[in-house]
């Protein structure tokens, strides 16, 4: 049996995979589906964070005036069983449902949320898109910070993979992304951290 890990930073994680404990937190959240990256992905990551820039000061955790997007991928039921090491790869990427996230504090109300997402119309606005709030409770995971280019993260992923592998630990929830430096669909990649962590059991 694994040891249990200790809590670790929300935004912390080691450049080589690691055992530990995510935190409880609170989210604004989006939902979606289908191929990361596209038009309409990049539309609502904006309007995620329009929503969070919105917010009085008191209920954004954020390090910084840049908002901090966290991404839960998974695919539906029908689907191929993935483990993390194969998780874009065993699938095609066109069947993953996904919910685009920022952390808020605790103690935030629907009404703050619905003021907020009144002030974030605009251009960055998502019609389609419902802010939900999302509570996800302290988790086992593992986790690694992956350095570089999103399309790099396919040996990241092995590695972290193989550590849980050899715990006996699998994978037993959605796959999560916490992109630590803010980014658009022009943004360079090479110096981007992003943690990839995946609950485990």
């Amino acid at each position: 049996m694994p040891e249990p890990g200790a809590v670790t930073s929300h935004l912390a994680a080691a450049d080589t995979p690691e055992l530990v404990r995510a935190p409880a937190a609170t989210f604004l959240s989006v939902g979606g589906s289908g191929r990361p990256g596209t038009e309409t992905f990049y539309r609502k990551m904006a309007f995620v964070a329009a929503v969070e820039a919105a917010l009085p000061a008191t209920l954004r955790m954020s390090p910084s005036d840049a908002c901090v997007i966290e991404i839960l991928y998974w695919y539906p039921k029908q689907a191929e069983p993935v483990e993390i090491e194969d998780f874009y790869t065993g699938n095609s990427v066109d069947l993953l449902e996904y919910r685009i996230t920022t952390r808020v504090a605790d103690s935030i109300t629907r009404d703050a949320i619905a003021s907020a997402r009144r002030d974030a119309v605009g251009s960055a606005d998502d019609p389609g898109g419902e802010v939900e709030l999302v509570t996800l409770p302290e988790t086992l995971v593992v986790q690694v910070m992956h350095h570089g280019p999103f399309g790099n993260e396919f040996e990241t992923l092995a590695r972290l993979g193989a550590f849980a592998r050899a715990r006996g630990l699998r994978r037993s929830g959605p796959h999560r992304e916490i992109h630590i430096d803010p980014f658009t669909a022009q943004t360079p990649q090479d110096a981007l951290r992003t943690i990839l962590r995946d609950p485990v059991a």
